[in-house]
């Protein structure tokens, strides 16, 4: 898959191609369907599909400050499209002055004059350029101008705990922030990640019996709501062998998400015990993918009651994990 960034770095020989266009945070199963349907497009008519998305959030630049939990880093979501048959993925840098492209100009500019579309295959709920005057509607007028097809696909919904639920980037970050990891995964089609470097915490885990690799995250991260959770736990990359973890396979470990209050913390963290490993993990692009919420966060009465539920929580995050294989 090629991988773009801006305008500049579309080649000026570029022939035609299928595009279909969102921020695509999560690639999650709404996403998916749309891809899908881009690429069967893309294959029927001979011609590569792109995947415009967008870096950083629009909102970040509409309303700064207000940039949304982020549920995919860009290259995270680059691997996803990848394996769901994309070619191109293109990332526009969202600036002030693209954010003041008129639709009219949005259409002309980039996605006839430098893509050369054929077909635009967006959400029925699309929108986009300045003010985001631009819709469904005004994109299918321009494509009679122009000469490219619009598929607008409807939203994907089920029906989940007595109630419908659209699946959408804003749903699962609610899933996500409520500590409900399970309907985050259902809708997601996977387990929630969060990746981080791994940095020296306080020390005070391994002091316990239970070692942790304390995970530091990008800024914006989506991370699930403070308590402990089942998860698997991987070494990103392609490297050597580290004590007893290899990367790229994947490890049970119990998660905990939150400030220690027990010991008095302030700082949120995000604290790994991988279970049945010994390793230097200090340094590592890790991820940690969230299968289920063990129990709330708690401030224990002794350091004793604190030991004999980590050890609980150990044992309840071995029986999700080997049950959900």
């Amino acid at each position: 898959m090629q991988r773009w960034r801006g305008q500049d770095d579309i080649p000026t020989d570029w022939g035609r191609c299928v595009v279909t266009i969102g921020v695509f945070d999560g690639v999650h199963r709404g996403h998916a369907e749309l891809i899908d349907n881009a690429v069967k497009s893309g294959r029927s008519r001979g011609v590569p599909t792109v995947l415009m998305t967008f870096d950083p959030h629009p909102m970040e630049v509409v309303f700064p400050g207000s940039h949304p939990a982020q549920l995919t880093t860009l290259t995270r979501r680059a691997e996803l499209v990848e394996e769901l048959g994309i070619d191109v993925f293109l990332v526009m840098p969202f600036t002030a002055d693209f954010m003041k492209l008129t639709p009219e100009r949005y259409i002309h500019e980039l996605l006839v004059e430098r893509l050369h579309v054929v077909e635009v295959v967006v959400g029925e709920n699309f929108t986009f350029g300045k003010k985001a005057a631009g819709n469904v509607e005004l994109l299918r007028k321009a494509g009679e101008r122009f000469g490219f097809a619009v598929d607008s696909l409807s939203l994907v919904a089920e029906h989940h705990r007595d109630e419908t639920v659209t699946f959408s980037s804003t749903y699962i970050r609610s899933c996500v922030d409520a500590g409900d990891v399970v309907a985050a995964a259902e809708a997601l089609g996977r387990p929630h990640r969060v990746e981080g470097v791994v940095v020296r915490g306080d020390g005070r885990g391994r002091g316990l019996g239970f070692p942790t690799a304390n995970v530091a995250p990008p800024m914006y991260s989506a991370i699930p709501a403070d308590g402990v959770y089942a998860a698997w736990f991987t070494v990103l990359g392609h490297g050597p062998v580290m004590g007893t973890v290899v990367p790229g396979e994947r490890y049970q470990a119990a998660v905990s998400v939150g400030t220690n209050p027990t010991f008095s913390g302030r700082t949120r963290t995000v604290e790994a015990f991988v279970l049945d490993t010994a390793a230097d993990l200090y340094g590592q692009h890790v991820a940690v993918d969230f299968v289920a919420r063990i129990r709330g966060q708690e401030k224990f009465d002794s350091v004793d009651d604190l030991i004999a539920t980590m050890g609980t929580d150990t044992e309840r995050a071995r029986t999700i994990l080997r049950n959900s294989v």
